[in-house]
């Protein structure tokens, strides 16, 4: 019987979208049915280095990516191509979150699996809609924040689970609501509900790291709340922005109190 490490591992290095896609959706189907094992005497994880992707997009500094308006038929390509690229990210970052961090009790892998499996559909979802208005994933050049801070974190499962989950991927929580609301002003009701879906399930995706750094934090004996500020002020440059969705970051565990030294220094 395989390991689910040993499957993460694969997907993670799989460059090809579409192979990753359909490598993703099988393992997470196998780990749900039993059929991979969390295998205690798989070797260690390799250090981290860039995961598997696909030649393009060109990775850029993210002061080298043109501003455009939702307006034109090219503006919302850009914004699906810039979803589509953090979708992607995101299908890597569940998979490293499930490879690197051994020991954890087996709700941890089954909630990082069918993360993998949910940013993988969204990707899908995303690229498909993409192809409707005339482009591709890799059409436009992207940056590289979310792997950076997974590099970052990858030697600290509690840090990974502060700073991506709770930090780069709660963003999408509070702006996501805004690009909705623009796509529907300019007419695009098809590509609106797609991020309806994402945001809807992204809820989910930020509880589970704010649950397993709660776990993390009681196992090591730590607050969450002074933890959490501490990696922030540490690995985050400024506060974190505002304005923010106080009821979607409620929903994904974050404390009122919390919340409040947010927007306090934000």
């Amino acid at each position: 019987m395989d390991g689910v490490h040993a499957s993460a591992e694969y997907c993670l290095r799989l460059a090809d979208p579409a192979t990753k896609l359909a490598a993703t959706a099988r393992a997470a189907h196998d780990f749900a049915a039993g059929l991979l094992i969390i295998d205690v005497d798989a070797p260690p994880p390799a250090p981290i280095s860039a995961p598997g992707r696909p030649p393009y997009p060109r990775l850029v500094s993210p002061r080298a990516l043109p501003r455009r308006g939702l307006g034109t038929p090219e503006g919302r390509l850009a914004l699906l191509h810039a979803v589509a690229h953090i979708e992607f990210n995101a299908i890597n970052l569940a998979w490293d979150a499930v490879y690197r961090f051994r020991g954890m009790p087996e709700e941890y892998y089954r909630d990082w699996v069918g993360v993998a499996a949910d940013e993988a559909r969204h990707f899908s979802l995303v690229q498909a809609r993409m192809a409707e208005l005339g482009g591709n994933y890799g059409d436009l050049d992207a940056h590289d924040g979310l792997w950076e801070m997974a590099v970052k974190t990858a030697d600290s499962c509690l840090a990974r689970m502060a700073l991506v989950p709770r930090v780069l991927e709660a963003r999408g929580l509070d702006v996501t609501p805004g690009m909705i609301a623009r796509l529907r002003d300019v007419g695009d009701a098809a590509s609106a509900a797609i991020l309806e879906i994402i945001l809807r399930e992204e809820v989910a995706h930020v509880a589970a790291g704010s649950r397993w750094f709660a776990h993390l934090c009681a196992l090591e004996g730590r607050d969450p709340d002074a933890t959490f500020a501490a990696l922030v002020a540490e690995h985050v440059r400024g506060a974190i922005k505002g304005p923010f969705n106080l009821d979607a970051r409620l929903a994904a565990g974050f404390s009122a109190a919390e919340l409040a030294r947010m927007e306090a220094a934000a």
